[in-house]
């Protein structure tokens, strides 16, 4: 008789069933979702904003472009798209979390954002659009918190039109010593003490912390875009690689 192995992936540094990460990292970004512009100020000491300024830049994103934010959370990314889109354009925020997705769509209603932006509820391995679909898909701090991160890949790669251009931008693996060991430091002792301080929270961004170490290096994570179809693929450092920006492009 054979017996059925259970598959299992990480959660942070824990081990946990495949199936049940979803769930789990649900329950982070709805206990984060209120507090999460303000703790990415807090975090990144506003730096954030320079990366996804980067991010657009190196986009390409043209007037009349059809644009995946993926993951776009509380919608930074989006606002910009959808300036630079116009009204030809359009530009859909897509979150796993409803939560995230809620708080992205109240913000950018009440600042006047509306006509050429939609909002879709969306697993990223296993995008709910057609093939071809969009000339630029980004993911900013997203994918680290996919279980299928090939899957997810793959989907990005499906619904890109030929010569569309996929970003991926996500904590990675800092280039220097000294850096990497002052941001482990502070990673796993000031994060979790802001987390509790401003959103009464410390293991969600423990969590947070944990889930950087174990996303994949910038080499690995250029060789899995090849992997997934993308062509072209180069990765940027920022801030002594804390970040990489990837960025692949559909043949």
């Amino acid at each position: 008789m054979l017996m059925s192995v259970e598959k299992t992936t990480h959660f942070g540094y824990k081990t946990v069933a495949t199936e049940e990460k979803q769930a789990m990292v649900a329950d982070v970004f709805h206990s984060v979702a209120a507090k999460y512009d303000l703790m990415n100020d807090l975090m990144s000491f506003g730096v954030h904003r320079l990366w996804k300024r980067v991010t657009i830049d190196m986009s390409g994103v043209r007037p009349g472009n059809r644009v995946l934010d993926l993951a776009g959370g509380t919608g930074d990314l989006t606002r910009q798209f959808s300036k630079i889109v116009g009204p030809t354009g359009k530009v859909i925020l897509a979150d796993i979390n409803s939560s995230m997705l809620n708080v992205g769509r109240d913000r950018l209603t009440d600042q006047g954002y509306v006509g050429n932006i939609e909002y879709v509820q969306a697993n990223a391995e296993a995008l709910p659009f057609e093939d071809n679909s969009f000339d630029v898909i980004t993911i900013a701090f997203g994918l680290r918190n996919v279980t299928d991160k090939d899957a997810a890949l793959r989907s990005m790669t499906r619904c890109l039109k030929p010569g569309g251009r996929l970003l991926v931008l996500e904590f990675s693996k800092p280039t220097n010593p000294l850096m990497s060991k002052a941001y482990d430091l502070y990673s796993f002792t000031a994060l979790p003490f802001m987390g509790k301080l401003v959103a009464n929270d410390s293991e969600s961004y423990k969590y947070l912390a944990e889930s950087i170490r174990m996303h994949p290096d910038q080499e690995t994570l250029k060789g899995m875009m090849e992997e997934a179809g993308l062509t072209r693929c180069t990765y940027h450092n920022m801030t002594s690689g804390v970040v990489a920006l990837h960025r692949g492009i559909k043949p």
